[in-house]
């Protein structure tokens, strides 16, 4: 599994997000070294308790207490009493625990629903989860069945019924009946998106649709996600946005940049994060030293401090809305 999958099952700084919770949306947020939660506006909806918290997902958080993980409710009230070493978002009901090395699901309760019992475990999507056992990725289905036998190098989550896996050194995509569909010949695969994904062959990054068939040929340092026609990619020097047929609709001018979310696209640019939209055209300025991308109208900023491995220290963060104006201010 590669580290952009691994992201995906445990919740890092660098992922931390806003998710709703009913009609409203929660943002975690830090005073004073403890963590608790924001509305929208701004108001703390949960006061900081705990030593770490993440995003809300199905309606529960993960939070750590005394070192231990577990799960709280949008009033901050603890349903699932802290006692894993680590635990994941929940997708379609379940989420990813590891205790004791081992890794397992639990439901919405908190009750094992599949018992810790593999090498590492990813989140559920489209029904199925990559696990790991004796050094190789299989699936299993939401009653904890192996339905696709271990025997991947690598496998990511499902995206529009194929997930990219890695077999004999190369990469290529498997279906949910883990029949190869598109052949290992790839230096890197990246999961679907709006019918294209990402691949690496000869050093350069092109994209393939779900045939196998190269729509736009290798020719790219590095590559994103398409979203909304949009997908980012890195051409010498600078990063710019092809459209699905390869041709750039924003020219290659920043440092870095992810991928549209709620229609803005965080960028770098003369050593700061801003925001474009999909004309290019800045929404917010580059001022940020770090920045995540949009998610329930805000997105997570940084002043002076990287996200990534920052779960201790003192890193100050805050929260913008799509106009630029702070929600939370990274130095409250």
């Amino acid at each position: 599994m590669n580290g952009t999958s691994k992201t995906l099952i445990w919740l890092t700084l660098a992922t931390l997000c806003a998710a709703s919770v009913g009609t409203a949306a929660l943002f975690p947020v830090a005073i004073g070294g403890r963590w608790g939660y924001t509305d929208e506006t701004g108001k703390l909806a949960v006061n900081p308790q705990f030593e770490h918290a993440t995003d809300f997902s199905e309606s529960l958080a993960a939070v750590r207490l005394a070192g231990r993980w577990g799960y709280v409710n949008a009033s901050g009230n603890l349903v699932v009493n802290p006692q894993f070493d680590r635990a994941g978002a929940f997708r379609e009901g379940l989420a990813a625990v590891e205790i004791g090395g081992r890794h397992g699901y639990v439901g919405l309760d908190g009750k094992y629903v599949i018992n810790p019992q593999f090498d590492e475990a990813e989140a559920f999507s489209e029904g199925f989860a990559a696990i790991k056992l004796d050094h190789r990725w299989g699936f299993v289905d939401r009653t904890g069945k192996v339905v696709i036998a271990p025997q991947f190098e690598e496998a990511g989550q499902f995206q529009a019924g194929l997930t990219a896996i890695k077999l004999g050194g190369q990469h290529g995509y498997a279906d949910t009946n883990g029949r190869i569909v598109i052949n290992p010949q790839f230096e890197r695969a990246e999961g679907f998106s709006e019918g294209l994904a990402a691949v690496r062959l000869g050093g350069r990054w092109g994209f393939v649709d779900k045939t196998g068939k190269l729509v736009i040929e290798p020719q790219f340092d590095e590559a994103g996600a398409f979203v909304k026609g949009l997908a980012p990619v890195k051409l010498g020097k600078f990063w710019g946005f092809i459209d699905p047929q390869g041709k750039f609709a924003i020219n290659p001018q920043f440092q870095e940049a992810g991928s549209f979310a709620e229609g803005l696209a965080r960028v770098r640019a003369v050593g700061r994060w801003g925001f474009v939209d999909t004309q290019g055209k800045y929404a917010i300025n580059p001022q940020f030293a770090d920045a995540l991308d949009f998610n329930h109208g805000l997105a997570r900023v940084s002043l002076g401090s990287h996200f990534t491995g920052a779960f201790t220290g003192g890193l100050k963060f805050g929260y913008v809305s799509t106009e630029g104006r702070y929600i939370w201010n990274p130095n409250k």
